[in-house]
């Protein structure tokens, strides 16, 4: 499994946003590309990063800083703001290993299948943000401020018969509050889409919480307030991984 530490951005500043809401900002540093430096430093071959700003106005707001943190030599799967195939191209120009596509992976598939042709289903990852609503997982969009009705599976099968090779799901209602990994989620995403490469994203707070994800099934983990707060280094996540 693969450690993705996460790097938020909003206004050149690394952000967590409790739950996904704009106005529970906690900032952990001014300095993104440190930050990066920090994590490459710390042995972390993948790092996160999103554009907070440009997910929520759809627009992106910081390719000048991702850029300057892909000019580090790391992995980074980084998004917020893709709206167009030009949006794709740049941020891989900038440097960017996989591009996330996310409001428009769940509201507008006819779109994004031609892009998976286009560039590779490795240079994508899809990201359906969901939140439990009316006894259903249900995705949200526009920086997770529009829940949509229709439920997570009905998007993830908009894909049937393309080869998608990552995603993402992140449950809001646990993001940024170290109250751990929506497991069973990711349980039944793995055994239901096991050709999907599936990355947990929100609440890991412990190295047990990655432990758990791993024997989960996900291929990848995110985690971003637990690094910073202490709750485990870098270099402890990814000795527990490879000791699981």
């Amino acid at each position: 499994m693969i450690l993705y530490p996460a790097i938020d951005l909003l206004e050149d500043r690394v952000v967590r946003l409790m739950h996904g809401k704009f106005d529970a900002v906690t900032e952990y540093a001014s300095d993104p590309v440190e930050v990066a430096r920090q994590l490459r430093d710390a042995g972390a071959e993948w790092i996160h990063v999103v554009d907070l700003a440009g997910a929520r106005d759809g627009a992106r707001r910081q390719a000048g800083v991702i850029a300057e943190i892909a000019a580090l030599g790391l992995n980074i799967q980084s998004g917020g703001g893709v709206r167009s195939s030009a949006d794709i191209e740049a941020f891989l120009d900038a440097g960017v290993s996989r591009v996330v596509i996310g409001s428009l992976a769940i509201s507008a598939p006819e779109q994004v299948l031609p892009w998976i042709d286009r560039f590779g289903p490795d240079r994508l990852t899809l990201a359906f943000d969901v939140q439990y609503v009316g006894g259903a997982y249900r995705p949200a969009v526009k920086g997770w401020t529009d829940v949509l009705t229709v439920t997570l599976d009905d998007v993830i099968k908009a894909y049937d018969g393309v080869e998608l090779a990552h995603a993402l799901v992140t449950d809001i209602g646990r993001d940024g509050d170290l109250s751990g990994p929506n497991l069973e989620l990711y349980r039944y995403l793995v055994e239901t889409y096991p050709s999907v490469g599936w990355q947990a994203s929100g609440g890991v707070s412990s190295l047990e919480d990655l432990r758990a994800t791993r024997q989960a099934g996900a291929a990848g983990a995110i985690t971003g307030r637990a690094i910073y707060e202490g709750k485990f280094s870098v270099e402890e996540a990814l000795a527990c991984l490879q000791d699981a």
